[in-house]
C-alpha cells in the first residue's frame, strides 16, 4: 500500500486524481527501472512516499539521485513514489526482486491503489529475453507497446501515427498448432500478469517494452526511454538522444565501482 512521507510538501502533491502512474517491471536486464531512473532524474522528481509491500525483497541502500553531500545520506527502499505535479506524473520505482510467489499479491494490491487514488493511466516499462524472439518479431525494431482496450479506445490511433509496433502474439504450442496464438512475454516478470489483469479490471494500462540481452543494459534503458517520450513528451525535443537524459549519480556503482563513503 501507499505510505505517504512528510516530503511532499502538503496533502496536494498526494493528489494523484488525472495522472499518469510510470512504473517499471523487473525483468531482464533491468532495463524498465535503468530507464525510470532516467526520468526521476532528468525531471528532479519529489519524493512523496513509499510502496509498502512484503511481495518484495527487503533492500535499503543511499539516495540514488543525491546532488551533493548533504542529501546523498538519505536512505532508499525497495519501492519509493515520486511526483511532479507539473506534468501530472507519478512514479513507482522498484528497486528488488520479487519473493517468489508473490506476484499477484503484488498486482492486486498495486492496481487497488491505481483505482482508490484515480490515476488515469499506468504506463509499464518492461523488457523481454531477446533470444526468444520469434520469426515475426525478429523484423524491424526491438521495441514493442500494448495497450489494454480501454487504453485503446483514448491512444490507439496515435500509436498508428507513431508507427509503432504492437507486440505479436505467438504460437501457443509452435510446430504441433501454429493457428492458436498467445501472448508471451519471456523474462518480463510482472508484466503479463499486470496487463492481463489490467484488462479485466477496465484499467487503462499501456506496456513499452524492448527486447534485449543481459549485459550492459544502459542503451537499452535510453532506447526505451526516448520511446516513451515519443508518447508522452516529457522533454522537449526534435530528436531524441542520450544527452538530453540526466544519468542519476547512482549509475556511477553500476559495474563495480568503489562503494560510496556515505555508506560508511
Amino acid at each position: 500500500m501507499f505510505v505517504p512521507c512528510d516530503r511532499g510538501g502538503g496533502s496536494a502533491s498526494l493528489d494523484f486524481k488525472g495522472f499518469t502512474l510510470l512504473m517499471p517491471a523487473v525483468s531482464v536486464g533491468n532495463v524498465g527501472q535503468l530507464a525510470i531512473d532516467l526520468v526521476i532524474s532528468t525531471l528532479n522528481m519529489t519524493k512523496v512516499g513509499y510502496f509498502y509491500t512484503d511481495c518484495l525483497v527487503p533492500m535499503v541502500g543511499n539516495n540514488p539521485y543525491a546532488t551533493a553531500e548533504d542529501n546523498s545520506v538519505e536512505l532508499s527502499i525497495n519501492a519509493e513514489v515520486y511526483s511532479l505535479p507539473s506534468k501530472k506524473l507519478v512514479v513507482l520505482q522498484i528497486r528488488s526482486p520479487f519473493i517468489k510467489n508473490k506476484y499477484r499479491p503484488f498486482c492486486e494490491t498495486l492496481l487497488s491503489w491505481v483505482k482508490s487514488s484515480k490515476c488515469a493511466r499506468v504506463v509499464v516499462l518492461s523488457s523481454s529475453h531477446a533470444y526468444q524472439r520469434d520469426d515475426e518479431q525478429l523484423l524491424g525494431t526491438p521495441l514493442r507497446y500494448l495497450l489494454t482496450p480501454d487504453l485503446e479506445k483514448a491512444v490507439g490511433g496515435l500509436m498508428q501515427e507513431l508507427n509503432w509496433k504492437e507486440m505479436e502474439k505467438v504460437a501457443a504450442y509452435p510446430g504441433i498448432n501454429d493457428t492458436e496464438k498467445v501472448l508471451n512475454i519471456p523474462g518480463g516478470g510482472i508484466t503479463k500478469l499486470l496487463f492481463t489483469e489490467s484488462c479485466l479490471k477496465g484499467i487503462q494500462m499501456a506496456v513499452l517494452l524492448k527486447f534485449c540481452s543481459e549485459g550492459d543494459n544502459i542503451p537499452d534503458a535510453f532506447a526505451l526511454v526516448n520511446y516513451l517520450n515519443e508518447w508522452v513528451h516529457l522533454i522537449k525535443s526534435e530528436v531524441n538522444t542520450s544527452s538530453q537524459w540526466k544519468i542519476p549519480s547512482s549509475w556511477r556503482l553500476l559495474f563495480g565501482n568503489g562503494l560510496p563513503p556515505a555508506l560508511f
